[in-house]
């Protein structure tokens, strides 16, 4: 592989380092986690729009500016860098977009995709339920059809974005006589829908980063189907595939967040200490090793498919240790609020969400390594 970069590579990323220099906050934005910091990046994710940087990689059709795989790694590795604003529409960019060019119609990606390149609607997963995490096919939330649509019935619970989102996307089971991963309806609908209660859970710091949602009838036309009624589960795995992969944790997060994390230790370290050093060096080797990954999983231009269930473990609990480090370096002070401490608690959710890690390790072992049920 050839791991030196053209001059289509280099100019695209001088452009996109002189934007963000230009347009990053001179301060940190609120957490968007809150009314006002959700507000904030919403206007942060409209300026990405004016200049198409939302979804680069999209065609120019639907917003995006039409660059190779390698360019978007280049640009995210420049957004990172420049420690610009998290972006809050990642669940509409990085899972729905991704789904909807697979599965979608030529309608639903001509009206859906260009209001999220412009950072005009913000959407919301709404996935889990109460007793049905990890095991997604265990969903009891219903779609029954009705004219020209289908009514929702059920709970949805941690669904990230839905408190101050605009639209969300979900899985519903149609048809309770089909086997576990058959019966299955993915639909889009907005959350201010009549039938709809948007209940925002508080987390102990106050934020309201997910919501429970009720649905009580809530209609949702034949035209906010994703896929083929039924038989939603295989347009949720290709949506599972992205949350577990390179789309939404791509390599550049963790290259920009380890080089802060060297700083830290040239700021803080006791050079005797060769055992953070160590860790440091691990995980300065980890991100880089994910970066030659990412490379690797871009020239193929094949679906990974399970392979997805690595990629998870390895940038989850590289983003764990990345920040147990970090606050190891702090010492006592790791324990008052800061970027740090609060990167550290968000990176134990990433052992969680998009499928639990104990649930990918199932996955690597029976589905790609082809061992028996029991025997890992």
């Amino acid at each position: 592989m050839d791991l030196d970069f053209g001059p289509a590579e280099e100019e695209f990323r001088a452009e996109t380092r002189a934007w963000l220099h230009e347009h990053v906050p001179a301060e940190p934005l609120p957490s968007l986690e809150t009314e006002a910091g959700f507000a904030a990046h919403r206007q942060w994710e409209r300026t990405l729009g004016e200049a198409r940087l939302v979804a680069v990689s999209w065609p120019e059709e639907y917003g995006g500016r039409g660059v190779t795989p390698l360019q978007w790694l280049v640009f995210e590795e420049e957004y990172y860098a420049a420690g610009a604003p998290g972006r809050v529409n990642q669940n509409g960019t990085d899972l729905l977009a991704t789904t909807l060019f697979r599965h979608g119609t030529p309608e639903q990606l001509a009206r859906i995709l260009p209001p999220i390149a412009a950072g005009e609607v913000i959407w919301a997963q709404a996935w889990s339920e109460p007793g049905a995490g990890s095991d997604l096919a265990g969903l009891r939330s219903t779609a029954t059809r009705a004219d020209g649509g289908w009514l929702l019935h059920g709970q949805k619970t941690w669904s990230s974005r839905a408190p101050f989102a605009d639209r969300a996307f979900g899985l519903f089971r149609s048809d309770s006589e089909a086997g576990r991963h058959r019966g299955l309806t993915y639909v889009m609908f907005p959350l201010d829908a009549e039938g709809l209660t948007v209940r925002p859970i508080g987390r102990l710091d106050g934020k309201p980063a997910f919501a429970e949602l009720f649905f009580d009838g809530v209609f949702v036309p034949d035209h906010e189907v994703i896929g083929t009624a039924g038989e939603g589960w295989t347009a949720a795995m290709s949506t599972a595939g992205n949350e577990r992969g390179l789309t939404l944790r791509p390599p550049g997060r963790f290259m920009a967040s380890v080089d802060r994390l060297a700083a830290l230790w040239r700021e803080r370290a006791d050079p005797s200490d060769s055992a953070l050093r160590d860790r440091l060096a691990d995980i300065w080797i980890r991100s880089r090793a994910y970066r030659l990954k990412g490379f690797e999983t871009i020239s193929r231009e094949e679906d990974v498919g399970m392979e997805a269930s690595l990629t998870k473990v390895f940038w989850s609990e590289l983003d764990v240790a990345l920040h147990e480090t970090a606050l190891d370096l702090l010492g006592p002070d790791g324990e008052l609020d800061s970027p740090w401490l609060e990167g550290y608690v968000f990176s134990l959710a990433g052992t969680i969400y998009a499928g639990t890690n104990e649930i990918q390790r199932n996955v690597i072992a029976e589905r790609l390594l082809g061992l028996p049920r029991g025997a890992r």
